[in-house]
């Protein structure tokens, strides 16, 4: 493997109190870290191949904590994609198109600068398939931590698509024990409704799963050392969530006294976080329901989970609760490379400063993963998942759209190439919140 001397870069390192650091020299060695340093002081091993960043942002690789993999983010019903996820699972032919496109999306992400993705949903355990190629060096791709199928009920959200069905609190077991001994690194739960699955308006996030089922599901998964994340769009959904001891919520509703309370000790005694999902949540909000395939009734409820989305993140930034990102990819307009969205967002909707928004995606994401010592940030000993860029995110977190190289397991991609979606993009940016000074 290819050693790496980075030199003349301004770095910043994802720490909490990031700023930048110019004229440094990061040394990559056999995939790691080997030494951050003054670039008059700081000399790599002999034979490393050396890249003058003449004053260009070295920076962790981004971490995106909520993606499905087996979309592109094109708008399209959950029935219409419900019937195609059968077809494909259901023969070999269609597991290894899954496989194939699954991992074009995992690359997707990497090109776009994130070296990190954690999968919370997809069909036929293919993720997890494409997560052991990527390890096994077969092809380049980004660290891959994988839910592989979520459990759900009769009704509930992702039943059909990329969650199997629990009625009773032994299936539900079951199905985590599934789940681990497909080598899944975490357990996905969808405890609530959402916005395409809500029938009345003004009632998203509907309660679906039992505190029983839940309950069952979250000591299965504690039993086998599997974290749990768990889809959760009403504040009645977070406190049956937090009180089976779920790890993280994913999405959120507005937050009471009692429920930052059980954040901070949950059911199972332990501390929970939450994840900040505003880019499946806005378009709902911005655009013509004819253009996400959606109701009246789902662009009221989209409102909802919208603002409650952002309220709960507003809560638990204030109570000190750890708040990630990520993107909810797959869902219509969330495509596989608009990380820095989502970042932007956390900075102009959620209200966090540039630094705390780059810190979350990076260091804040990879702890939230329980990753935080081994990537997330520019130090000696970590895992070299790094990008470069012209300009500095810490002036405008815009600047995380353009990555000039991506470097993940200690490979580099000098020019790394995202098929963008020039239609979704174009709608993306009319609603592109402005730069805020700081």
């Amino acid at each position: 493997m290819t050693s790496y001397v980075f030199t003349h870069a301004t770095v910043l390192d994802g720490t909490e109190g990031m700023e930048p650091q110019p004229n440094m020299t990061v040394v990559v060695n056999e995939g790691v870290i080997e030494k951050v340093g003054p670039a008059a002081s700081t000399v790599g091993p002999l034979g490393a191949r050396e890249i003058d960043l003449a004053g260009a942002y070295l920076a962790p690789g981004l971490v995106n904590l909520h993606v499905h993999l087996c979309g592109s983010g094109k708008p399209t019903s959950a029935g219409a994609a419900g019937d195609l996820i059968d077809k494909v699972v259901g023969n070999p032919l269609g597991r290894w198109y899954l496989r194939r496109t699954i991992r074009a999306h995992a690359q997707q992400q990497l090109a776009s600068g994130v070296t990190t993705v954690r999968s919370v949903g997809d069909p036929g355990f293919a993720d997890v398939d494409v997560r052991d190629a990527i390890n096994a060096g077969k092809h380049p791709g980004p660290r891959l931590v994988t839910s592989g199928v979520g459990v759900t009920v009769p009704g509930g959200h992702g039943a059909g698509l990329f969650a199997h069905v629990a009625s009773t609190p032994e299936e539900a077991r079951a199905i985590v024990r599934d789940c681990f001994s497909h080598k899944c690194d975490l357990v996905k739960l969808f405890v609530t409704g959402g916005v395409f699955d809500a029938e009345v308006e003004g009632e998203p996030g509907v309660l679906r799963m039992s505190p029983e089922v839940a309950q069952a599901a979250c000591d299965e998964a504690r039993k086998l050392g599997l974290r749990t994340a768990a889809h959760i769009e009403s504040a009645e959904g977070v406190r049956v969530g937090l009180e089976a001891g779920v790890d993280t919520i994913e999405h959120g509703a507005p937050l009471d006294d009692e429920l930052i309370a059980l954040f901070k000790r949950n059911g199972a005694g332990r501390a929970s976080s939450l994840t900040c999902t505003v880019s499946p949540a806005l378009p709902f909000v911005e655009l013509d329901p004819a253009k996400t395939h959606s109701t009246e009734v789902q662009k009221v409820n989209g409102r909802i989970v919208f603002e409650g989305i952002v309220q709960a993140a507003k809560q638990a930034l204030a109570a000190g609760i750890p708040v990630g990102l990520g993107t909810d990819s797959s869902c219509p307009y969330i495509t596989q490379y608009d990380m820095w969205r989502e970042v932007v967002y956390f900075e102009r909707i959620v209200g966090a400063s540039r630094q705390m928004a780059l810190h979350t995606a990076t260091l804040g994401n990879a702890r939230i993963l329980g990753l935080g010592d081994e990537t997330g940030s520019v130090e000696a000993g970590k895992a070299a998942g790094l990008i470069v860029l012209d300009r500095n995110p810490l002036e405008n977190l815009e600047a995380l759209r353009d990555v000039r190289m991506v470097m993940a397991r200690g490979v580099l991609d000098e020019h790394p190439r995202v098929k963008r979606l020039a239609e979704l993009d174009a709608e993306l940016d009319g609603f592109l919140p402005g730069n805020q000074k700081h």
